[in-house]
């Protein structure tokens, strides 16, 4: 970690504020919040707060003048505007000074390690929190739990921060969030939507969603939780749902905070599939399809984007697919082609979940060479992908759905779907590389499998 010498070199050298350093000057300001966080622990930030005693409209307006940058306004009512540089990356947030009071302004915000402040007229840190000691302890403190009943999303910060830093957590902020879980839900979703893309795509997400059970707040954000830990470990899994869906999230790797999400629900249809053989063997029939539908309206509530949710949709209706397909003696390149053409542009990102999945299952009746082949057939499909990838990317379309309904002097119907499936097998397969070869190869289709039409 950096010292607090350290830090104010750093700030000094900054090319940004450097650009600006008359301005700043001239208003009585201070840099504040996650950028000096993380200028202690070593990180990068394209985003700079600053906090003047005077107008922030003013001083905005100046810097943007001054910069080249845009000027947003965020917030009128509270003072809080954006310039955003020309570079389109970095970005300063210019507010008022709560009550035109500096210290009341560190005292107010959520945690002392956010109340490191940096003055511009005495080139120095001024911390009146002791945000610097929290950093050396790695942990997440409040100067007062009032900041969490202001605003209850600073609950959810709370899980966010531990995602991406992995910072311990005081105990008078764990037995708080325990008692008041339930405030919550007094917050915008679009707020808690926004905490919740940076928790799942932090390094350290599974700790931080584990955490926030224990304080029972996690069933408060996603209510299948308390379904899910229902469901106990069996032959096929040695971990009980819950903690098997936590694992599967750490399994992955990716930085893609949405695949994350959707390694953490991807069987969530479990419960409501659930049955037990009279061999004592657990079922979950169909569970992946009950999931996908399960979870649409769960991440509609919490304000994710229509495409957001048609990827995790997919990604847990899917999640069986490849391990599925490629569990046969001799897979036809024709089924794995069939694969790729539904699942593309995700095909890494399913086969990467799946993997996960079987690595997170390991019941007494899995036994090691039963993984292992898993495994490596997961890989040949991977491989397999990557070979037909460039066809894939390359593939024209040579003939388009009103071409071949008037070709074939017929109305949309599902027919019209399967024989462009059909098409497309045969182009990515390359045994169809002109537009006469598709006509004929469409006829014949037709003829074939389409007489009584």
């Amino acid at each position: 970690m950096n010292s607090v010498h350290d830090v104010e070199n750093i700030i000094k050298s900054d090319i940004q504020i450097n650009k600006i350093k008359d301005i700043l000057e001239k208003y009585n300001c201070f840099l504040v919040g996650g950028c000096i966080r993380d200028y202690f622990l070593s990180k990068t930030t394209p985003d700079r707060d600053i906090v003047t005693l005077g107008s922030s409209c003013d001083l905005a307006l100046d810097i943007a003048q001054k910069t080249g940058g845009t000027f947003i306004e965020l917030d009128s009512e509270n003072q809080i505007y954006r310039v955003v540089l020309q570079d389109k990356i970095a970005y300063f947030d210019i507010s008022h000074a709560l009550e035109d009071d500096i210290l009341k302004d560190a005292k107010r915000r959520d945690f002392t390690l956010n109340s490191i402040f940096y003055d511009f007229k005495e080139q120095k840190i001024f911390d009146p929190c002791d945000g610097v000691d929290s950093l050396l302890k790695n942990v997440l403190k409040t100067h007062s739990l009032k900041n969490f009943d202001d605003d209850p999303l600073r609950m959810l910060r709370v899980f966010r921060f531990i995602a991406q830093y992995n910072f311990n957590l005081d105990d008078e902020i764990l037995n708080y969030i325990e008692q008041e879980k339930k405030n919550i839900e007094k917050c915008a979703k679009e707020r808690v939507n926004q905490e919740l893309v940076k928790l799942f795509g932090g390094k350290y997400a599974p700790e931080a969603l584990l955490l926030a059970d224990d304080c029972k707040f996690l069933s408060e954000i996603f209510p299948f939780v308390d379904e899910i830990k229902k469901i106990p470990p069996n032959t096929h899994h040695h971990l009980d749902l819950f903690h098997h869906c936590i694992e599967t999230m750490r399994t992955v790797h990716t930085n893609n905070p949405m695949l994350k999400l959707a390694a953490f629900c991807h069987d969530i249809g479990k419960p409501k599939t659930h049955t037990i053989e009279p061999s004592g063997r657990h079922r979950f029939i169909g569970h992946d399809k009950v999931g996908a539908e399960l979870i649409k309206p769960i991440l509609a509530n919490l304000k994710f984007s229509k495409k957001q949710i048609e990827y995790i949709s997919l990604m847990v209706a899917n999640h069986i697919y490849p391990s599925a397909l490629m569990s046969g003696e001799d897979v036809q390149e024709k089924a794995m082609i069939r694969f790729i053409r539904k699942l593309n542009p995700y095909i890494e990102d399913i086969i990467e979940l799946a993997r996960a999945d079987r690595l997170c299952a390991r019941g007494p009746l899995v036994s090691d060479e039963m993984v292992e082949n898993n495994l490596n057939n997961l890989d040949k499909l991977y491989n397999f992908y990557l070979k037909i990838k460039p066809r894939l990317e390359a593939l024209p379309k040579l003939l388009d759905g009103r071409e071949i309904m008037e070709n074939l002097n017929i109305k949309p119907s599902p027919v019209l779907g399967k024989i462009i499936n059909a098409l497309e097998e045969e182009q990515i397969e390359g045994r169809i590389k002109t537009k006469e070869e598709a006509e004929k190869f469409v006829n014949e289709w037709f003829a074939q499998n389409c007489k009584d039409m």
